[in-house]
């Protein structure tokens, strides 16, 4: 993910959007406020969804801590 800080840098829409057309773009605004500018493509949109949920990231994590297999 490429970072463009707001607070030092003045970039065009344009060029903001050719940084996002080849990975997620990280914005951060004078006031501290950070945004994400991604390609929307089915897989992408999902897993900003999923990054939005904190109590499903949460469960998740605790899963992958689990040490217990069981057998079918």
């Amino acid at each position: 993910m490429k970072t463009v800080d707001l607070t030092q840098k003045t970039s065009s829409l344009a060029e903001v959007l050719e940084l996002a057309g080849d990975d997620a773009v990280l914005l951060r605004t004078p006031e501290g406020r950070e945004f994400i500018l991604a390609e929307v493509e089915d897989f992408e949109a999902e897993v900003q969804q999923v990054r939005q949920q904190p109590e499903l990231l949460q469960f998740l994590d605790e899963r992958s801590r689990e040490k217990k297999t069981f057998s079918i």
